[in-house]
C-alpha cells in the first residue's frame, strides 16, 4: 500500500493534486454527458421522475405520489431534490438525473479525499480513475432510483466514521458529525439501511482492529441532535396524515422485501459476486490479498475496513430472496480502492506497462459504458411512449383525461406535462385478490391511503360512457388485438409500444386551448 502524503505538500504534490481535480472533474462531465443520451427507462425511471415531477406541479412536498396516488415505498429525498432540480432547469430527463449525478460526483470526491489521507495522492488518483471510469459510476451515476444516493450517503458515512475512530482513543468531532449528518440523509433516502449497513460495516471492523470500546466517546448527544433534527421530521409529519404509512414503508416494504420470498427478481447467492466483476471492469482484474505482514498497524486497519466494507454488505444483500444490480451500489468505493492498490502492488513486476495500461483499460471502460448506454437507450426507446405523448401533450387541453387499459405508461405524464392523473382500468377487485409483486399492487396499495386519489382507478365499465364524451383519450398496448380493443374510440395514432385513440367528438374547450406543458412545437 502506498504511503500517505506529507502534512506539507510541495509543488510537485500541489500540482499533482490539481491534475487529480481536473481528472475527477472530466469524469463528472462524461457522465452528465451520458445522462443526456437516452430517454427514460421503464419502470423505474419513470416512475421515480414522475413522482418527483409531480411534487413540483402539485406543490405537495410532503407526499410523494405517482399519478396522484401515495408512493411510500421509500422516503423523499430523491423526490425532493428532483423537484428542486427540475424547477430550476425545466422537466426532462437529464434534470432528473442530474441527482443521482451530483451524488456519484460526491461518491468519486470522497473516494479521492479518503484515498489520498490513506495512501497517497497517487493511489487516490488511481481509485478515482477506477471507479469513475466504471459501470458504476457512469451508468449508475445517471440512473433515476435511490440507489446511487444510498450508497453515496452509506459511503460518506463509512469514511467519516473511521477516519474519525482512526484519529485516536478519542474519535474527531468533525468526522464524527459529518458521519451522524450522512446516516440522517441515508436514511431520508431510502430507510433503515441509510443508517443499518454504516453501523453494521463499522461495528464488525471495531471489533476486528480492536477499537470498540472508543464508541462511548463520540459526540452522541451532538450526533443524534443533528440525526434527529435531519431525519424525523418528515416521517412525524407524515404519520399525522396517514397513521399506517411507517408500517407499510419499514414493514412491508423494506421488512417484508428482505424476509420475503414472493416478491420480484429472484436471484442466486452469487449474483452480487457477478455483479462486482462487471460493475467495476476491468478493474477488478486487480483485486488480490494484500501480504498483510509488510504493512503498519495504520494500514492493516485500513486494509481490514475495505474488505469487511465489501464483505458485509454483499452477505447481507446476498440472503434475501429478492435481488437487484444497484443494491451493491454501496460497496464501491471501497473495492475501486482495493483494485487500485492490487494494480499498485500488481505493477511492481511489470514497470514497462506502467506508461500505457492505465489510461488504455480506463478509455476501453469508458468506451464499454458508452456503448451500455447507447444499447440501453434504444431498449427503453422501444418501450417509451415519447412518440403518441408529444401528440398528446399537442392536441389535449388541461382539462382532458387520459384513460389507460391493461398497462400503465410511467413515462407518459412526464413526457406530456400533464396535471390531471390518468385514470387506469383493470379488473382491480380481481387483482387485490391474485396480484403478486407488480405494477398494479403498488397502485393499489397507494390508494388504499387516499380514498379521493383512489379514484384514478377503474373498471372496464366507464370506458362505454367514456368514449362518447368530449375531451377524452385512451392508451392501449400497441400489442393488444383488434378483437380486444374496446369499441367507438377513434384511432389516432399507433406508437412503438402504445396506441392512442381519442373519445368521438372534440370539445369546444380542448379545440381553443390545445397543448399541455411537455408540447414542443
Amino acid at each position: 500500500m502506498d504511503k500517505p502524503n506529507a502534512p506539507s505538500p510541495s509543488p510537485a504534490l500541489s500540482h499533482a493534486a490539481s491534475t487529480s481535480w481536473f481528472l475527477l472533474a472530466v469524469l463528472w462531465c462524461v457522465l452528465l454527458l451520458l445522462a443526456a443520451w437516452r430517454p427514460l427507462a421503464l419502470p423505474d425511471e419513470g416512475r421515480y421522475s414522475e413522482i418527483g415531477r409531480w411534487m413540483l406541479v402539485s406543490g405537495d412536498w410532503l407526499t410523494p405520489r405517482l399519478n396522484g396516488i401515495p408512493f411510500f415505498h421509500k422516503p423523499p429525498l430523491l423526490y425532493w431534490l428532483e423537484a428542486i432540480s427540475m424547477g430550476i432547469f425545466g422537466v426532462h430527463a437529464w434534470a432528473a438525473r442530474l441527482v443521482p449525478a451530483l451524488h456519484a460526483g460526491l461518491m468519486l470526491t470522497t473516494l479521492y479525499l479518503a484515498s489520498r489521507f490513506i495512501g497517497g495522492e497517487l493511489l487516490a488518483r488511481r481509485a478515482t480513475l477506477m471507479l469513475g471510469t466504471s459501470l458504476s459510476f457512469l451508468i449508475g451515476g445517471q440512473y433515476i432510483n435511490h440507489d446511487m444516493l444510498v450508497a453515496c450517503w452509506i459511503g460518506v458515512a463509512i469514511w467519516s466514521f473511521a477516519a474519525a475512530f482512526m484519529e485516536g482513543e478519542r474519535p474527531g468531532v468533525r468526522l464524527a458529525l459529518i458521519g451522524f449528518i450522512a446516516c440522517a440523509l441515508g436514511v431520508l433516502t431510502k430507510g433503515l439501511i441509510g443508517i443499518a449497513l454504516p453501523g453494521l460495516v463499522l461495528l464488525l471492523w471495531l471489533i476486528w482492529t480492536r477499537q470498540l470500546h472508543k464508541i462511548i466517546h463520540l459526540p452522541w448527544l451532538r450526533g443524534l441532535a443533528l440525526f434527529c433534527v435531519l431525519a424525523l421530521p418528515w416521517f412525524v409529519l407524515v404519520y399525522q396524515q396517514f397513521p399506517t404509512m411507517l408500517s407499510y414503508m419499514f414493514g412491508t416494504q423494506q421488512f417484508s422485501r428482505f424476509t420475503g420470498t414472493t416478491f420480484n427478481n429472484a436471484r442466486a447467492w452469487w449474483f452480487y459476486l457477478l455483479c462486482l466483476v462487471l460493475l467495476l471492469f476491468p478493474w477488478t482484474l486487480f483485486l488480490r490479498t494484500t501480504h498483510y505482514k509488510v504493512l503498519d498497524t495504520r494500514q492493516k486497519a485500513w486494509l481490514s475496513l475495505l474488505w469487511i466494507w465489501v464483505a458485509a454488505i454483499v452477505v447481507f444483500f446476498s440472503l434475501p430472496h429478492s435481488k437487484l444490480i444497484g443494491y451493491v451500489l454501496p460497496v464501491m468505493p471501497a473495492l475501486a480502492l482495493l483494485a487500485a492498490i492490487g494494480y499498485g502492488e500488481w505493477m511492481k513486476y511489470r514497470p514497462h506497462m506502467s506508461r500505457w495500461l492505465l489510461p488504455t483499460l480506463a478509455l476501453l471502460a469508458m468506451l464499454l459504458a458508452m456503448g451500455t448506454t447507447m444499447v440501453a437507450g434504444r431498449f427503453s426507446l422501444a418501450q417509451a411512449t415519447i412518440d403518441v405523448a408529444q401528440t398528446l401533450a399537442c392536441e389535449a387541453s388541461p382539462d382532458d383525461t387520459i384513460y389507460a387499459l391493461d398497462g400503465y405508461p410511467y413515462d407518459l405524464p412526464f413526457y406530456t406535462g400533464a396535471k390531471k392523473p390518468m385514470v387506469v382500468i383493470q379488473d382491480w377487485a380481481e387483482l387485490r385478490r391474485s396480484a403478486g409483486d407488480s405494477w398494479q399492487r403498488e397502485l393499489f396499495e397507494g390508494a388504499d391511503f387516499d380514498a379521493s386519489a383512489a379514484g384514478a382507478l377503474q373498471g372496464l365499465e366507464v370506458l362505454a360512457a367514456a368514449r362518447n364524451r368530449p375531451g377524452n383519450w385512451l392508451l392501449l398496448p400497441s400489442g393488444m388485438a383488434q378483437q380486444q380493443r374496446p369499441a367507438g374510440w377513434t384511432p389516432v395514432q399507433a406508437g412503438v409500444s402504445w396506441t392512442l385513440l381519442r373519445s368521438t367528438s372534440e370539445s369546444p374547450v380542448t379545440a381553443q386551448h390545445k397543448g399541455l406543458s411537455g408540447c414542443k412545437h
